[in-house]
């Protein structure tokens, strides 16, 4: 029988306003994972630095 994925939370990420589900190699840390992305974490950084012009 197969394992069906159809009740995994989901978050919605701060930064490009997606929705991600749960993973297991967030099982532990569910609860503090805020990026359904490192591109969106990384974003995240690069947004509080002033000076820095994005294009």
């Amino acid at each position: 029988m197969a394992h069906k994925k159809i009740n995994l939370p989901t978050k919605v990420c701060p930064m490009c306003k997606r929705p991600f589900t749960w993973r297991k190699k967030w099982e532990k840390v569910w609860d503090e994972v805020k990026y359904c992305s490192e591109r969106c974490r990384k974003s995240r950084q690069n947004a509080k630095q002033p000076g820095l012009v994005q294009e």
